[in-house]
């Protein structure tokens, strides 16, 4: 095999692997934003039950449906799905613990979720380094 269709299976790869990635990222900010964090923030009759099952009261729930909102939201602008995707993935890791030692629920929606965004946030990791590396430059150029 000659090393220019080497390089074109690698490339035809890195696109189909790209593509996958912002269907995945697509769906799941959409289901965050627009299903799971509208659904918090407005108070539908479920989310206000859970919260109220986990005893610590609403303002819990407006917290969690924003920071759903924001994450999903992220997930769709290039420079912060990685950063984004890490969000979603401490807030379904909360929202694990909350599953196993308060409410007693299935893990299962929210290990998927978790393992959705957690692959989002190891596929777009150089969004997230190259987000620090401007931090560090601009704190630099500041001179904090």
């Amino acid at each position: 095999m000659n090393r220019s269709m080497a390089t074109t299976h690698s490339d035809v790869r890195a696109r189909v692997g790209n593509i996958s990635l912002w269907i995945l990222q697509i769906a799941l900010g959409g289901l965050f934003a627009f299903n799971f964090g509208l659904g918090k923030v407005m108070g539908s009759e479920q989310s206000v039950e859970l919260f109220a099952d986990i005893g610590v009261g609403q303002w819990l729930r407006h917290v969690t449906g924003i920071l759903e909102i924001v994450g999903g939201i992220g997930l769709l602008i290039p420079r912060l799905s990685g950063v984004a995707a890490l969000g979603l993935v401490g807030v379904m890791g909360c929202a694990l613990i909350t599953e196993v030692f308060t409410v007693d629920g299935s893990l299962v929606a929210p290990l998927i979720w978790l393992i959705c965004a957690a692959t989002i946030a190891w596929f777009r990791r150089y969004h997230v380094l190259a987000l620090i590396r401007q931090l560090r430059a601009l704190r630099s150029s500041t001179g904090s």
